[in-house]
């Protein structure tokens, strides 16, 4: 017999790990978050949705940070490149494995629930109130993301904070998320969480939202942190 395989030898590890672990991240962040609006479907669940949200996403961040960084999200990722903690290669490896896991989490979510709530609820995917604009919507998601990319610059990337970087991040979106933006527009923040239901579903409710607003939040932070508030001295994240 040959040797055992061994996948380390056959490819480029190094290059792998970081993508794989933001792929199955966020496939997992979709498939907690998404799923619990479906679980919670036809109650009070502002509450419960949150909680999947924001303690979902400060477990996952926790695990993944010291692989990847732990971004889980494009407009995290595109506000670190504003920022020059990483450079356009790593951006565009995390997008793409981001939004591939967000299809996978979305196909799981699908395979997994009732055909009946997976309609009902366009498979998690968020929607905006009829009560907000276009405009007010983008603005509100934008400064919620500001919020959460400054939390990611203040405890991930600034080296006096980092062990706590995926409890504060977590908790940014759980303030957001009762702080009336679940009700407004989900509180989503994360292209991704977006993406991969409104595929899967079908169903592109206001899609723009959720790329234009965390975008411009994201490099709003990125250059208030890059040029006013990081230490001297700063480096890449990873």
């Amino acid at each position: 017999m040959g040797p055992a395989f061994n996948p380390r030898s056959h490819v480029n590890y190094r290059t792998l790990r970081a993508p794989a672990a933001e792929f199955i991240g966020t496939a997992l962040f979709v498939l907690v978050g998404a799923g619990s609006v479906i679980a919670n479907m036809g109650g009070a669940a502002g509450l419960s949705i949150a909680l999947a949200h924001g303690v979902g996403l400060a477990v996952i961040v926790t695990i993944m940070m010291p692989i990847s960084g732990g971004h889980i999200n494009p407009a995290v990722s595109f506000g670190l490149w504003v920022g020059k903690q990483i450079d356009a290669v790593t951006l565009g490896k995390y997008v793409l494995a981001q939004l591939l896991g967000a299809i996978v989490g979305a196909l799981l979510i699908k395979a997994i629930f009732p055909a009946s709530a997976v309609r009902m609820t366009s498979l998690g995917a968020p929607q905006v109130s009829g009560s907000m604009g276009l405009v007010g919507a983008i603005a509100l998601e934008a400064l919620f993301t500001f919020f959460l990319v400054s939390a990611v610059y203040g405890t991930a990337v600034s080296p006096q904070a980092q062990r706590v970087a995926g409890f504060a991040i977590g908790l940014v979106v759980l303030v957001c998320a009762l702080g009336g933006g679940g009700a407004l527009t989900g509180a989503v923040m994360n292209p991704a969480r977006a993406f991969g239901p409104a595929l899967v579903a079908w169903d592109w409710h206001a899609q723009a939202v959720y790329w234009i607003g965390p975008l411009l939040g994201a490099a709003a932070a990125a250059g208030a942190w890059r040029y006013l508030l990081l230490p001297p001295g700063t480096t890449d994240l990873r």
